[in-house]
């Protein structure tokens, strides 16, 4: 026989607001993926204005897809420092990993004339829209 309980939405109040409290600032899920990086998309009436902060990324290992109005940023991030006196090392930091980043802007981009700069760690891609297909009347003889 099923019962019937009433809900109370203070039973899991406490639950969670401590979920998490003690967890790591940065979530890991499982994968070898690196945070996210920082992202500003800004427009105008002829240009989609986008500036990602990637710092400590050699630009050739930055790659840039855009398939219609969808643009992808991919980064390969290789870091390692090693700290030595004399001969001995006493310290080897290392961290590898990708970053990845999608977008759907609303209008699709001239893949032709779209432009990238990178400068100290800031990814800036210039990308024109398409103009949009004017719709053509036919008159009929």
């Amino acid at each position: 026989m099923a019962s019937i309980v009433r809900y109370n939405p203070f039973d899991d109040a406490f639950d969670s607001l401590f979920r998490g409290f003690l967890a790591r600032p940065l979530s890991y899920n499982g994968s070898d993926e690196a945070a996210p990086f920082r992202v500003d998309v800004t427009e105008n009436d002829n240009t989609y204005t986008l500036r990602a902060e990637i710092p400590g990324v050699k630009k050739d290992d930055i790659q840039i897809t855009i398939d219609g109005d969808t643009v992808a940023i991919n980064a390969e991030v290789k870091n390692q420092k090693e700290v030595k006196d004399g001969d001995r090392v006493l310290r080897t930091e290392r961290y590898y990993g990708k970053v990845h980043r999608a977008f759907a802007l609303g209008q699709p981009v001239d893949q032709a004339s779209a432009t990238a700069k990178y400068a100290d760690g800031v990814l800036e891609l210039t990308l024109p829209k398409k103009p949009e297909a004017q719709a053509k009347r036919v008159t009929i003889q």
